[in-house]
């Protein structure tokens, strides 16, 4: 989302972002300039906020409301409804409702929006099934930076040195929220797979999250030893995936893959499930593999097929940023101020 800010106040246009007070979000806009209108914390499904917002948008009309996520929407169309602006829903989320409630999908966003971004083809199908007119629905991925050089050899050394890492050790590196949607577990178990195999391989797990604390995957770091690291949350992407020689996606739902796609930035080969988004990011036999979801031996065997050969493994990861220009900011700032001004002219 600030990505997306950045870009629009670049092209001149007056933003205000909406955010839950105190929130890292909060602090981030205030930092770089952006005016901010805060919703209680303490506030029961944000309905005296609501009614703030409301007569913020009264008093200072706006043409576009744009909300980031299914709680955004419910805020933006209840603050809205009856006031001359067009809504604007993100969805990046791959969860779709059971299929006896996908009216409720419906029933949310094509009554409530004049249009809603899918971050990949596989959420505009699924919003499609749920009951979503394909003319409501713009596909715009979400964007992220390319860096303007690949890594040195010089940086990569010091990233690996970072780490703990020598030059004989094949460094594999995953980076997201630690949920089970995003198959730590499997990276886990495929490094056990990979212990007598293949005992250069080291791994680096990037994140924060609830499955950190679960007792089975703790036994699993701890059986591990030194073959894996938990890095916390990256601040420095490009001191993390310089160090790397494979990322690795192992998601169970996915509904793009901007982590595999920053990899790719970088020059990463990336190895990937064949859920969601993720296959229209990573080109199988070209920038990566794809692997069953929940598979640990699918994992640890694309893991010993990467590292066998270092001249592809190098060609990939060029092939990967050739095509991670492809998911630019920028690119995606312009796509949607497009949406933006046909929504105004309509």
């Amino acid at each position: 989302m600030l990505h997306l800010a950045r870009g629009l106040r670049e092209r001149g246009y007056c933003q205000i972002v909406v955010c839950r007070e105190e929130s890292e979000l909060e602090a981030c806009a205030r930092k770089e300039g952006f005016p901010t209108f805060s919703l209680p914390g303490h506030d029961l499904f944000h309905m005296y906020g609501v009614l703030l917002l409301r007569d913020m948008l009264r008093a200072a009309p706006c043409d576009v409301l744009h909300a980031h996520d299914g709680h955004g929407q419910t805020v933006s169309w209840m603050a809205s409804v009856g006031l001359r602006v067009r809504r604007v829903a993100s969805r990046r989320v791959a969860f779709l409702p059971s299929e006896g409630q996908r009216w409720t999908y419906s029933l949310k966003y094509a009554h409530t929006c004049d249009a809603v971004i899918a971050v990949s083809d596989f959420i505009r199908q699924g919003a499609i099934r749920c009951g979503l007119p394909d003319s409501m629905i713009e596909v715009i991925p979400d964007g992220i930076e390319l860096p303007a050089e690949l890594p040195s050899s010089e940086t990569r050394a010091k990233a690996r040195t970072r780490w703990g890492a020598t030059e004989s050790e094949f460094l594999i590196g995953q980076l997201g929220a630690f949920t089970h949607e995003k198959g730590q577990d499997v990276a886990l178990q495929a490094l056990q797979i990979l212990k007598q195999s293949f005992p250069q391989a080291r791994l680096l797990l990037a994140g924060d999250g609830p499955a950190l604390s679960n007792p089975v995957m703790a036994r699993r770091y701890a059986a591990l030893g030194e073959r894996v690291c938990l890095c916390g949350t990256i601040n420095d992407l490009r001191e993390f995936f310089s160090a790397l020689d494979l990322f690795i996606m192992p998601s169970k739902s996915e509904g793009l893959g901007s982590s595999a796609l920053m990899a790719m930035a970088y020059g990463l080969p990336v190895v990937a499930s064949r859920v969601g988004g993720l296959p229209e990011v990573v080109e199988e036999g070209r920038t990566g593999w794809l692997i069953e979801p929940g598979s640990p031996g699918a994992l640890a065997e694309a893991i010993i097929a990467a590292a066998a050969d270092q001249a592809r493994l190098q060609q990939w990861g060029l092939n990967g940023r050739e095509r991670a220009r492809r998911f630019t900011v920028d690119i995606m700032v312009q796509r949607t101020e497009a949406l933006y001004r046909r929504l105004m002219a309509g």
